[in-house]
């Protein structure tokens, strides 16, 4: 394993894991938010700093006038007590009742993530303006989730028309496969490249349009690698064949990973096309298991290629959006969204994926699957 990492670390700049977690992302609050709310009782004063003068101006103008009336400093001590005792205790449980609020306030900051699903607080407020602050921020939040309820209306409409006219599509693309099946010649050989160009592309729309909701179509299985990379592989055999690269395949025929067979198999096949499209002539898929039998066990998937890899400087970007980099502006047919889709994916599904590159030598991609069987039940077809 030290000669795997020494080796990993040679092969040139890595980004990884490359992935966005499924799990909502936590929206603690600001410290400033709870310092001020997590205030004390001479905080509490200061914000009540008239009531406090005016309950000493009236403690100091009680003991005057008992005094004036000769009544003597003892009387005096017990009237201005017996006011102050019935004055204090009343703020004293208002200012518990307001801790209380406040940092009821601060733990659903910490710990809700929707605002959607913020409790009532209204019971709970001390004051009348408390309470209608919240009925103006409940308001202001049903606003907000009718508009975001529109937005993904919308959007899911959208993302329906553009799969029923990918769909479409693929129509026009199986007849023209089909009556180029029967021509021969360098023409034909041509426009059949071409025609799985398109469909390759029109395949990425297809993905593109339903990775905005990959978690709720995708089904996690237990599947058999080698038969993901060979169906990889299969599915761009003209491409290789055409561009004379050889593939190679150092996977354990009964090593098998829990993927969703679908989304996987596009991922290794981007993976395999910018390989096919930037110059190698050989690919090879290896895997391996690492701290098998343990919490934190996964299966390793590597596809090297010895192609003329990537720049340093373009490395960290490569799964992003629309970056083509160098190497893709040279090429020319490169749109940065195979990697970018890859790394989206991979996140939504659990996964790692990690890129290094040399440039001149070669890249290598490693996909890690974890093993833990819990993931057997995140089934969402």
């Amino acid at each position: 394993m030290s000669e795997r990492k020494n080796r990993d670390a040679d092969d040139g700049a890595c980004v990884g894991p490359a992935e966005t977690s499924s799990t909502p992302a936590n929206l603690a609050p600001p410290a400033h938010v709870i310092e001020a709310a997590s205030f004390s009782p001479g905080a509490f004063l200061a914000d009540r700093c008239l009531e406090a003068a005016g309950l000493a101006l009236a403690l100091a103008s009680a003991a005057c006038i008992v005094m004036a009336l000769g009544m003597g400093w003892q009387a005096a001590a017990l009237i201005c007590g017996i006011f102050a005792f019935c004055t204090v205790v009343p703020i004293a449980v208002r200012f518990w009742r307001e801790r209380q609020f406040r940092n009821t306030m601060v733990s659903l900051l910490e710990n809700t993530a929707d605002v959607r699903h913020v409790p009532p607080l209204a019971p709970h407020a001390p004051t009348l303006e408390t309470a209608l602050a919240e009925d103006l921020v409940v308001g202001a939040l049903a606003r907000a989730e009718k508009e975001n309820q529109a937005l993904r209306n919308a959007n899911n409409e959208y993302r329906t028309y553009v799969e029923q006219w990918i769909h479409e599509a693929k129509t026009p693309i199986a007849a023209a496969k089909l009556v180029l099946a029967s021509m021969h010649g360098e023409s034909a050989a041509a426009l059949k490249g071409e025609i799985e160009r398109i469909e390759s592309q029109v395949v990425q729309a297809l993905y593109v349009a339903r990775s905005t909701s990959v978690e709720n179509d995708y089904a996690i299985r237990e599947e058999v690698l080698l038969e993901l990379a060979k169906d990889a592989v299969k599915e761009n055999a003209r491409l290789l064949v055409g561009r004379g690269v050889s593939v190679s395949f150092d996977v354990d025929a009964d090593l098998r990973v829990l993927a969703d067979r679908q989304w996987v198999r596009f991922m290794l096949s981007q993976v395999v096309v910018n390989a096919a499209k930037y110059d190698a002539a050989a690919i090879a898929f290896r895997a391996w298991e690492e701290d098998a039998g343990t919490p934190q066990g996964r299966v390793l998937v590597e596809v090297r290629d010895d192609g003329c890899g990537i720049p340093a400087a373009d490395v960290p970007r490569v799964f992003e959006r629309g970056f083509t980099g160098q190497v893709g502006r040279a090429h020319g047919s490169s749109t940065g969204m195979g990697l970018y889709l890859v790394g989206l994916m991979a996140g939504k599904l659990g996964m790692g994926v990690m890129l290094a590159s040399e440039e001149g030598t070669g890249t290598r991609v490693v996909f890690a699957f974890p093993c833990d069987r819990r993931r057997l039940g995140a089934q969402n077809v």
